[in-house]
């Protein structure tokens, strides 16, 4: 069985934001058992296996309790905390992740904090009228309670339904079924649905997460499914490029956490950036 470090990400206190596994690897990885059951021994909803590299190449893995993902935001957040915490990565210098989703770039500030880029932004579609109807009944809820926007499905490296309610009320007191978002996730090939409410003061959402096909029935922190949820708000013309983004998860769980985002575009291309801070539990 492989030793892990647990990482909180996307705060600055232990036992906040989101936990994550994170293996530091001197060599090959290890067979896929070893590190699913690794995994499932951590308990999180991600685990990754780091590979430092040569040239400023970090290569990823990740793993749920279930089964191997192709991209986890928090836990690539948590591994370059480690990284820069044990020197392995030095602050201001830009390091190239490998990941199964592609390649993205990722850099340490003096702090600690850690920003990535997404993999390319894409908005796969929306939802048909039985699969809308699904969504709406295994949340307990009505077209009526979404408001205006549809939700939509958007990747940023892992698919998610991006799924908008009226308000705060509405998000904090969903009643989930599991089952039924599982069967939904399974059919239309996603993560999960990412559920948020416009946020007020400073914050541009608050949000909840739920993947249970993965054996997640709530996530406090998702950096992938928040760059989603970014670009799904600038294709509506709710944010702007430019301008930093911050989104609140996971306060259903008792386990408040700060997501930071932006969107840069550079003539037609977007890109997609989200960062935070991390502490390690010693």
């Amino acid at each position: 069985m492989l030793n892990y470090k647990t990482i909180d990400a996307f705060t600055d206190k232990p036992f906040g934001g989101n936990p994550a596994g994170v293996v530091i690897l001197d060599g090959e990885y290890p067979e896929d058992e070893a590190m699913l059951q690794t995994a499932k021994r951590a308990g999180y909803s991600e685990t990754a296996f780091v590979r430092p590299g040569k040239d400023r190449s970090v290569e990823l893995r990740y793993f749920t309790p279930a089964a191997e993902v192709d991209l986890c935001g928090h836990a690539t957040i948590a591994s370059f905390f480690e990284l820069w915490r044990r020197e392995l990565v030095e602050s201001g210098k830009t390091y190239k992740a490998i990941t199964k989703a592609g390649e993205i770039n990722v850099d340490v500030d003096e702090s600690g904090s850690v920003w990535m880029d997404m993999a390319p932004p894409r908005e796969l579609g929306g939802l048909d009228d039985e699969d809308l109807a699904a969504l709406y009944a295994a949340y307990g809820l009505s077209p009526a309670d979404a408001g205006p926007l549809p939700p939509a499905i958007v990747s940023t490296g892992l698919p998610d339904i991006i799924m908008p309610v009226k308000d705060a009320g509405l998000l904090a007191a969903l009643k989930p079924d599991m089952e039924a978002i599982s069967r939904l996730s399974e059919k239309l090939c996603v993560t999960g649905v990412h559920v948020f409410a416009p946020g007020q003061d400073g914050v541009t959402a608050r949000a909840r997460n739920f993947a249970p096909l993965y054996d997640i029935p709530e996530e406090a922190a998702t950096g992938t499914a928040n760059g989603a949820l970014c670009y799904y708000l600038y294709n509506r013309k709710l944010i702007k490029a430019g301008e930093p983004q911050l989104i609140i998860q996971g306060e259903a769980m008792g386990r408040p956490s700060k997501i930071r985002a932006i969107v840069l575009k550079d003539g037609s291309d977007v890109k997609l950036r989200v960062g935070g801070q991390a502490a390690a539990r010693e």
